[in-house]
């Protein structure tokens, strides 16, 4: 049998804890996880969330002789009542033994799919679980790739933050760096157990913008590493942090095979906000292009299809 990368896992809640006011811990379970694995701390899957009358549509999704892009174009015509949403989210950690994957969600309301179901989810409803197959090649979804880089700097708001800590868990001791991840409030900040080296800020965003706090911390490094002689310019410290400065038709999504030097900068969450950090380290701080990987998790004002 030709085994596709990505396969829909059966799975059921085995447990719910909530971490924080905006943050909540749903750990999934099932037999058919024997074959799930996670090549990257950063590993993304998707989570086809049940209708609200907790159905499941069949198109074809846990049939194993049916390819991806079949089911999914089946998916994609069904009527929006028909049409279970599906969104993306990082393993934020994986027992093989035990056959279980905890993924973090943010809550914000019960407006969007995923925050509705995360804010009610109890053990017991089932799941189906989008991940990489141990039994398939080159399944990627993972975008940490430092290679040999010994200096980080990593980057996000809420939606990164499971992303984040997972990283930030996995480093080598020899790593130094630093970590910012932009919470709603000082409470949604969580305990992290990661080597000396790495110095970790938890900005609560409070009534400031969205992005505000994450892109003046990393001025602030960037005035710091300029301090040290390690770049060549910077934008007038008076200068406000362009915020939405970024395109719409930039790229918002650019990963390099591995970083280029022994700094590495992983930076993921809103849009634009991260396209403009991305803009600042490249441009203004001289930061090799290569040694840089941005992901624009959702944008502001958009909601997700």
């Amino acid at each position: 049998m030709n085994v596709q990368p990505y396969h829909c896992f059966n799975t059921v809640v085995a447990r719910v804890v909530r971490l924080s006011p905006h943050f909540v811990r749903v750990t999934f379970t099932g037999d058919e996880l024997a074959h799930f694995c996670v090549d990257g701390p950063d590993q993304r899957i998707k989570l086809m969330l049940p209708l609200p009358d907790g159905s499941v549509t069949d198109v074809g999704q846990l049939d194993e002789t049916t390819p991806v892009r079949e089911w999914y174009t089946r998916w994609r015509m069904l009527p929006d009542t028909d049409r279970n949403p599906l969104r993306t989210y990082t393993v934020r950690a994986w027992r093989p033994e035990l056959r279980e994957i905890d993924v973090d969600f943010v809550l914000h309301g019960i407006h969007g799919p995923a925050s509705a179901w995360a804010s009610s989810a109890v053990p017991g409803q089932q799941m189906v679980v989008i991940g990489p197959d141990a039994r398939a090649k080159d399944r990627g979804g993972f975008e940490w790739k430092p290679g040999a880089a010994t200096n980080v700097l990593i980057g996000g708001d809420e939606t990164a933050g499971p992303a984040i800590c997972a990283i930030v868990e996995s480093l080598p001791q020899a790593v130094r760096g630093d970590v910012f991840i932009e919470v709603p409030t000082a409470a949604d900040a969580m305990p992290l157990t990661t080597s000396a080296g790495i110095n970790i800020s938890w900005l609560a965003r409070n009534d400031a913008s969205h992005g505000e706090r994450l892109g003046a911390a990393i001025r602030e490094w960037g005035s710091r590493r300029l301090s040290t002689g390690c770049g060549d310019h910077l934008a007038s410290p008076g200068q406000a942090y362009p915020f939405e400065e970024s395109d719409a038709s930039e790229t918002l999504w650019e990963v390099p095979e591995q970083s280029s030097s022994a700094d590495y900068a992983w930076l993921a969450g809103e849009s634009r906000t991260i396209t403009a950090l991305r803009r600042y380290l490249v441009r203004d701080l001289n930061i090799d292009r290569g040694s840089v990987a941005f992901m624009g998790y959702w944008r502001l004002g958009r909601a997700e299809s």
